[in-house]
This record gives structure tokens, sequence and C-alpha cells, in this order.
């Protein structure tokens, strides 16, 4: 991939949190609406989102999204939001209280995985994924799958030749 150039994220995606799979374990997704102001959802439909180094948590029986980065809308200059603010999630209150119960257990956090927009309306929701943190070993197991998959890959493309 040439430098400079953004990768661009599956179809329908806004944002993708790609580090969320090589750092953690991730064991199940929940689909979540996302609270914004209005120069937020038009600086998200631009695709100004980083999820990097993102996160959930619950605090009073609500869930937050801390981290995200959304850009400042440039047209709205002095009405602009805050870029790194706090963000209520939208989920409801069995799926909250399942999240509580699985939290509590050894070594597991809410990592966002991706931003999109859904349905006819066009609602901004964010997919929140329980997960567990991988070892060293795990991620040096990861990244030597992926090189052995290349690696076929470019043997079976040659070979076709």
């Amino acid at each position: 991939m040439a430098k400079g150039r953004k990768r661009k994220a599956a179809a329908g995606d806004v944002a993708t949190n790609r580090q969320a799979g090589y750092r953690y374990e991730l064991l199940e997704r929940f689909e979540a609406g996302i609270v914004l102001t209005g120069t937020e959802v038009k600086s998200v439909r631009e695709g100004n989102v980083q999820l990097k180094d993102a996160y959930a948590m619950i605090r009073d029986g609500e869930v937050w999204l801390i981290g995200v980065y959304i850009a400042p809308y440039g047209p709205a200059n002095r009405d602009n939001h805050e870029p790194e603010r706090d963000r209520k999630l939208l989920l409801h209150h069995s799926e909250i209280e399942r999240l509580v119960g699985r939290t509590r257990e050894r070594g597991l956090t809410l990592v966002p995985t991706r931003v999109y927009f859904s349905g006819p309306r066009s609602r901004a929701k964010v997919e929140i994924a329980l997960a567990k943190g991988k070892d060293l070993y795990d991620k040096r197991q990861a990244i030597q799958k992926r090189d052995m998959a290349r690696d076929v890959q470019r043997e079976l493309r040659e070979a076709g030749r």
C-alpha cells in the first residue's frame, strides 16, 4: 500500500478498528446506536472517525464510548463539537445487564470495531465487541498464520501463470 493513501473500509462502513482483531480475541458483538450532535453526524458521514485507541465502559447503568476521535466539521467553525468527548451508546437494558455481568469477568473489555450507518432513516451505529486481551504469543501466532496464507496465495498465483 502506498504511503499517504487511506485504506478503504468495508462497504457501508464509515470507520473500522483493524487493530481490535490483532490486540484482542473478539468473543461477542453488539450493535449500539450512538448519540451524536449535528456537526458530529456530518463529520462521520465524511468518514472523519478514528477508533484506534477507543473503548467502551459502563457508568451508572449506561454504556459510554471513550476515546473515539471525530474530527471537527469544517463549515461549522465556531459551533463545532469537542473531538474526543465521551459519547453515550444506546442499548437495550437486557443487553447492558448482560455486558455488566460479562465485563466483571477477568480480563474482558468492550472495544468498538466499526462505525456505520444503518436502516432506512440512516442512523449512526457502532459495533462493540466483548473482547479478551491477547498474549504476546497469540499475536506472534496470528502474524505467522497471516504470513503463511500470503505465501500460499503468492505460490498459487505464480503457478497459474
